[in-house]
């Protein structure tokens, strides 16, 4: 069978691989489609993601939906033939942060396509993966496989607003229209939100967020625009910039929360830090997801809109291509890897 693996930086292939055979307490699963990351993303450009970095070959991808094949000695789930979309933690259930509840912050998880662990754990892009079965989720009848393919990346948006604490009947900026920013913007609006404003450089992107839902569509660079909120009840820093972050401090107001989302560049970044203090401001993080991942799924079966989000479904042969697309914003929004297509002739 055939996989996506990273060797290193900028060396993406699409390897041979032996078929896994899934042991006590797992599942085999035929993976359809998967979804590219900006981690996956970052791992083949940079050769990791922040202080995570490759140490030897791994198969990537960590959103992907498929179907059941079958299950080891002693396991059951989910009936063979059904379709399901993988959530792909695996908490240790043991340390401080789960037994307080936070499992997404788990000092000692397992993530599919990660090289935070040496062996890394190996990824869900390839034809046929193994996973704990408890990891399953039976996709809700009447969901696209593609569609639901959105799942993971959803989840994460669905973390960050409810990071913003109650936004019903507020408005809320988005700073960054990329697939997560789109995804925290459709969100937002599913959690009440009355009002979304969206900022990015780029008018592709933009569109994009309008797709989404989003009330106002913005240039991050042209704030004289008559559109421009004088201020928000909640921001969301989406970028991964820190001219993201400080967009969202000064226009959130006093008392207001500002969750910070985006991935920042390693090491310090400047932001108006007395902001802070003067406006008592809550700056919260927001990381991965734990339980939203149930209600991404059934927010994807109900809203047909985010198929609009998937911009290309490119066959696993043509892996490079995706990343590329996957990587120019000013073409894409989220790119999907397909499992089943033939390679183009």
């Amino acid at each position: 069978m055939l996989g996506c693996v990273i060797h290193g930086q900028d060396d993406l292939r699409v390897d041979e691989l032996p078929v896994p055979s899934p042991g006590p307490g797992e599942a085999l699963v035929a993976v359809r489609y998967g979804g590219v990351c900006g981690s996956d993303l970052h791992y083949w450009r940079h050769g990791g993601v922040g202080d995570f970095r490759l140490r030897e070959p791994m198969v990537l991808g960590h959103e992907v939906v498929g179907t059941v094949l079958r299950y080891g000695d002693g396991t059951s789930g989910p009936a063979p033939g059904t379709p399901v979309a993988v959530h792909p933690a695996t908490p240790c259930g043991v340390c401080p942060e789960c037994s307080d509840g936070r499992r997404n912050v788990c000092r000692d998880t397992r993530y599919l396509g990660s090289a935070a662990r040496t062996p890394h754990v190996q990824g869900g892009f390839a034809a046929q993966v193994v996973v704990p079965a408890e990891q399953l989720r039976t996709i809700p009848a009447g969901l696209p496989l593609r569609r639901a393919a959105l799942a993971e990346p959803l989840s994460v948006a669905l973390h960050a607003v409810r990071r913003a604490g109650d936004v019903t009947g507020r408005h809320v900026l988005v700073t960054g229209a990329g697939p997560i920013g789109c995804l925290v913007v459709a969100a937002a609006k599913a959690a009440g939100a009355a009002r979304v404003t969206v900022t990015d450089l780029l008018p592709r992107a933009l569109e994009y967020a309008v797709a989404a839902g989003a009330d106002e569509a913005l240039r991050a660079d042209d704030p004289s625009a008559p559109a421009w909120p004088s201020e928000v009840d909640a921001a969301i820093e989406a970028s991964g910039v820190a001219a993201g972050l400080d967009t969202c401090l000064r226009l959130v107001r006093r008392g207001g929360v500002v969750v910070q989302l985006g991935m920042l560049p390693p090491g310090q970044s400047p932001f108006a830090g007395n902001l802070v203090v003067s406006r008592e401001i809550e700056l919260r993080g927001a990381f991965r997801f734990d339980t939203e991942f149930d209600d991404a799924l059934t927010l994807l079966a109900r809203e047909p809109r985010f198929d609009h989000l998937v911009s290309a479904v490119v066959p696993l042969s043509e892996a490079e291509s995706a990343f590329t697309l996957a990587a120019d914003r000013a073409e894409s929004c989220k790119v999907l890897l397909d499992f089943e297509a033939p390679a183009p002739r």
